[in-house]
């Protein structure tokens, strides 16, 4: 990878694992901390500790400004998101690729597309692989809602475009459910997301959820194998 110092934009467990890791592989090891992290095990065996100071200790971590600074100010060629928090934050990833630090994860083109499930349908479908029966639009009327789920086949299920975390999700099993289930599923995707726009696809019940987590540097790319995922509870593992 040719890193010197990477930046560790995370705490807590995850950030003890990202640590251990460029530890082995001899690469200097930065992170960013709140108030309250700062006598944390990660800030202390990190080479080099950075504080962001918030009165609420989440914005240490989400302020995409001070965390690019950081980057900046400590020299680090990369930054690590581990999970949670800027991991998924298309904006962040962009404005690391405007300073010319690597992100340790997906493209911002990438982030954008996959975070719009309406959208990542589309390009599932123009690869050509097979996806459920669903709107390529999102759906805003019980009419159309109702239409639809007649020509697919009931139950259906409506989900948020946006987000993640089965939340704005709802399974409707006959057309006079659909008033009250788009309004649920509208409020609750504009409340978490900041959109409202959803969308209706083919419910299969009794489907077994199967993963694979994919590894990549942007030239190969390898597979852990199979993680199988179909316990849930409110639709998420």
């Amino acid at each position: 990878m040719g890193f010197k110092r990477v930046l560790i934009a995370n705490r807590g467990e995850i950030a003890l694992r990202i640590l251990r890791t460029l530890r082995d592989m001899g690469i200097e090891a930065a992170i960013i901390h709140g108030r309250e992290d700062r006598l944390s095990l990660p800030v202390r065996l990190a080479d080099v500790a950075y504080p962001i100071m918030r009165a609420n200790p989440l914005d240490s971590y989400l302020d995409i400004e001070a965390v690019v600074q950081a980057a900046k100010d400590l020299e680090c060629d990369a930054v690590h998101p581990g999970y949670g928090f800027l991991a998924e934050n298309a904006h962040f990833v962009k404005r690391l690729e405007e300073e010319g630090i690597t992100f340790i994860g997906p493209a911002s083109g990438v982030i954008t597309l996959l975070g719009d499930k309406i959208e990542a349908r589309a390009a599932m479908e123009a690869a050509g692989l097979p996806t459920a029966k669903g709107s390529s639009e999102p759906i805003s009327s019980a009419k159309v809602a109702s239409e639809l789920a007649d020509e697919i086949g009931y139950p259906v299920i409506i989900k948020a475009a946006a987000g993640g975390g089965g939340i704005g999700m709802q399974i409707v099993h006959a057309a006079d459910e659909f008033e009250g289930a788009l309004k649920l599923c509208q409020g609750r995707a504009k409340s978490a997301f900041g959109d409202d726009r959803v969308f209706v696809e083919k419910y299969i019940e009794g489907a077994q959820h199967v993963e694979f987590q994919v590894l990549a540097d942007g030239e190969k790319a390898i597979h852990f194998g199979e993680r199988f995922c179909s316990i849930q509870r409110r639709h998420q593992k």
